[in-house]
């Protein structure tokens, strides 16, 4: 390795952790701790903000606040980046939507012109296909997205940006099914998406950090205002956004629609298979039952979206709760068989 790239290495572990002895230093790069000194007096010369501080909690810092520039990409380096931008682009919204554009271009501008050209095209050789509208589960009316997606964007941006300040946030929330918008604070926790929503996630500082119902869950579209808060000072319980991937978000926002909207059918165990394989109604509460059957338990306030799941199963499904919406099911069915022809 010569210097050049033993220094850019130097400077990129240093980025990487608050301070690294120069023992560490020179067992990683295979050299004397001499030639390390000699590598950090050449980046000072540089104009790098490197400094070496004595005694058992020393070692060689870089001066906070530091940033390694993007013309010290290489090109692969580059090109890797540039297609995760192209990725966030492709999204329906994104946090930091202007710095994406940005980033590129600066991104680009440092590439020599022949690739400079290719990369420049980006948009037109890779595409990321977005989630279509799902037949099972319509979005609420009152729930469609704002007209402007730099709104979401704005809120997605607020939100990340307190998160990495360790700020609070007050944030105004519209839910679908209710006439006005409440407030709270949260704490922010990390943000995921789902077939094409943002996600926030918080923690409500009132609560005790390790109690199940601290976090909370807002689709960023219906986020109608949010604000940073003064810092918190401490950082935010330790969170995994990993855990709610794969909607396991949704097993517990089912176990408190249930409560709210019971519904309960009765089906085959064929039926029970399939539905096990839907990525929300493998969520719901399934029982066997002794005489081979299933009782399945959600919950749902939209008679009509459980009157088409039980047309949809077919023989074998049973309504058994509400028991209200049973009659409306039988006057639908009896309309089906009178426009059935008979052979």
């Amino acid at each position: 390795m010569n210097e050049l790239d033993r220094i850019l290495g130097i400077l990129l572990t240093l980025q990487s952790r608050p301070a690294v002895t120069a023992r560490l230093l020179a067992a990683r790069f295979e050299v004397s701790t001499r030639t390390i000194y000699r590598d950090v007096r050449t980046m000072s010369g540089l104009g790098i903000p490197v400094y070496a501080e004595r005694g058992r909690k020393g070692g060689i810092r870089l001066l906070p606040g530091y940033f390694l520039p993007p013309l010290m990409f290489a090109p692969a380096e580059a090109i890797a980046l540039l297609l995760g931008l192209q990725l966030v682009r492709s999204l329906r919204v994104a946090p930091f939507s202007a710095e994406v554009e940005s980033a590129a271009q600066k991104l680009l501008a440092a590439m020599p012109e022949q690739l400079r050209t290719t990369l420049a095209r980006f948009e037109r050789i890779l595409g990321v296909e977005r989630p279509h509208s799902d037949v099972f589960h319509p979005e609420p009316g009152s729930a469609a997205p704002q007209a402007d997606p730099s709104a979401e964007s704005l809120v997605l941006t607020r939100f990340l940006q307190a998160l990495l300040d360790r700020h609070a946030v007050l944030l105004r929330y519209q839910p679908p099914y209710r006439g006005t918008a409440s407030s709270t604070v949260a704490r922010p926790l990390g943000l995921f998406l789902d077939r094409g929503w943002w996600y926030l996630v918080g923690e409500l500082p009132a609560a005790r950090p390790a109690a199940a119902n601290s976090r909370r869950l807002w689709r960023a579209d219906r986020v109608v205002e949010l604000a940073a808060l003064p810092p918190t000072g401490a950082p935010a319980a330790e969170f995994d956004v990993g855990a709610l991937l794969g909607h396991a978000w949704l097993k517990e926002a089912m176990q408190i629609w249930r409560q709210r909207a019971p519904v309960q059918l009765r089906v085959t165990r064929d039926q029970a298979q399939r539905l096990r394989q839907d990525w929300y109604y493998r969520h719901a509460c399934y029982e066997e039952e002794v005489d081979g059957g299933v009782l399945l338990t959600l919950g749902e306030d939209e008679e009509e979206v459980v009157l088409a799941l039980v047309r949809w199963l077919g023989p074998g499904a049973e309504l058994i709760a509400p028991a209200a919406w049973r009659a409306t099911l039988r006057a639908q069915l009896a309309v089906m068989l009178r426009q059935t022809p008979t052979t």
